[in-house]
């Protein structure tokens, strides 16, 4: 049985709308878990269809670590200034700039911007392939198709930039 109290529980943890909390809880049997990802596998399903859209709107952030010797800029993208100013892309973006800045090794964003010579390996190298650093069992593109099934819109990194001290 879904009850109000558990739509109203699925919805503050995941930020998806009423009628869908409730579609997913009644999927799943009203186990909040498995609705989690019955919302989870949808919104990767809906954020594969806006992977076409143009992203022009975004904002830029910062990382700059403690002492200012090392810090990062990181773009990140979307198809709207209104979601550009959400929390949750304000987040993403520095969260993706701490990342930039913790991986040193990190040269490009994806797989398309490599050179065929290059030797290393994609998870080294290019930043959405990367674990996540603050949950490793994650990759960068994980986090940002979670931001992307929760704001509605396409969402790309599209460059950074690494700053240290005597590099």
């Amino acid at each position: 049985m879904v009850t109000v109290d558990t739509i109203k529980a699925l919805r503050d943890k995941t930020g998806a709308g009423v009628m869908d909390c409730k579609r997913a809880l009644e999927e799943a049997g009203g186990d909040l878990e498995g609705a989690e990802t019955v919302l989870r596998e949808k919104g990767l399903a809906d954020a594969a269809k806006r992977a076409d859209r143009e992203t022009r709107e975004g904002l830029i952030d910062a990382y700059i670590h403690a002492g200012s010797r090392l810090g990062a800029l990181v773009e990140v993208d979307c198809e709207t200034d209104f979601v550009a100013r959400t929390g949750e892309m304000k987040e993403l973006a520095h969260a993706l700039a701490m990342q930039v800045a913790a991986m040193p090794s990190t040269s490009y964003v994806d797989r398309s911007e490599m050179p065929e010579d290059e030797s290393r390996l994609p998870e080294e190298i290019c930043l959405v392939d990367q674990s996540y650093i603050r949950d490793p069992s994650r990759t960068v593109a994980d986090v940002i198709q979670e931001v992307m099934a929760k704001v509605g819109e396409n969402v790309r990194v599209r460059r950074f930039a690494r700053f240290a001290l005597g590099e």
